[in-house]
């Protein structure tokens, strides 16, 4: 089915947003239709309350801002609010069980749990205990709600998603691997450009190719060639060490205005943020008209507050 052809229906049939690979391509249409509703309502300055009096719990085992200040100021627009908890400030940091956690926030009421960790088997088990619905905010191995953004994106820009190629340089992490999962389920052609050595995780590359059309390659030119979507990331996602190896390796996929030239007249640049400019990409490209990378940034607002109105209300 094509985004552009979809009837929303207000509704998913999801618990949780752990990773895309549980989400029909319906549901993701459902997710960004919502998004773009809620996107739409609050720059007319309309009132959405549809989330009066709940609370959200955020638990934060890695720093953020895009996360946190969406996540925070989403709930918050919706009528509801947040309880926003760091690793050092709770018991989860000094060695009390992901379960026991989930338990006692069982107890509390809580309506809706957010969290941004290392292990992606941290948010399964929260999920496997908890009461109310949990969001991935980012693990090490998937970013789903970031993804969700840019697909919104993109479909804002082109009016549709199906049939675009989208094409992913850089080092093979979490944003790859969700990209992978997202875009195929949408209907993109999905191409993800890494040197030997920093791929994605072949089971998840496996595991993506079954949605749709999926490719990894190591040739820059074989990825850039028609692309609609070109998108980048850090080469070292939080907690990792610089190594000069690696950013050897990764110089050249850097995202530069040559690259740029080689790809769809129209196509546009991606990058979830933080930016390290003159890394990953160049100042002229990240900050160019061919850049839609702020109103990118805005829509995990939006985004992110379809999630929660999906996830948390009344069903």
């Amino acid at each position: 089915m094509d985004i552009r052809s979809y009837k929303p229906k207000g509704f998913i049939n999801n618990k949780h947003m752990l990773t895309l690979k549980t989400y029909s391509s319906q549901e993701i249409f459902e997710i960004i239709h919502t998004a773009v509703m809620l996107k739409q309502k609050q720059r007319a300055g309309k009132k959405h309350a549809y989330l009066k009096d709940k609370t959200l719990a955020m638990i934060f085992s890695k720093s953020s801002t895009r996360t946190r200040v969406s996540f925070e100021q989403g709930i918050k627009q919706l009528g509801g609010s947040a309880l926003v908890l760091q690793q050092g400030d709770i018991q989860l940091g000094r060695g009390e069980t992901v379960h026991d956690t989930a338990m006692v926030l069982n107890r509390y009421g809580i309506d809706g749990i957010m969290i941004r960790t290392y292990k992606q088997s941290d948010v399964e088990e929260l999920a496997k205990y908890a009461d109310c619905p949990v969001i991935n905010g980012l693990t090490d191995d998937y970013h789903p709600c970031q993804v969700l953004a840019d697909l919104m994106t993109v479909y804002e820009h082109y009016g549709k998603l199906e049939g675009l190629k989208m094409a992913y340089f850089g080092d093979g992490n979490n944003m790859a691997n969700s990209l992978m999962i997202g875009g195929a389920k949408v209907g993109m052609q999905v191409v993800i450009c890494s040197p030997e050595g920093y791929q994605p995780d072949p089971e998840i590359v496996k595991e993506a190719a079954q949605f749709g059309d999926v490719k990894v390659t190591a040739d820059v030119d074989e990825a850039i060639r028609d692309c609609d979507v070109i998108y980048t990331d850090v080469f070292f996602s939080m907690g990792q060490e610089k190594s000069p190896e690696k950013v050897n390796a990764l110089m050249p996929y850097q995202v530069n205005a040559e690259l740029m030239a080689k790809a769809a007249k129209n196509a546009v640049f991606l990058h979830c943020l933080p930016a390290h400019r003159g890394e990953e990409v160049t100042a002229d490209v990240i900050d160019g008209a061919q850049s839609i990378v702020f109103e990118e940034a805005e829509n995990r607002l939006h985004a992110q507050k379809a999630v929660l109105y999906l996830l948390m209300k009344k069903r």
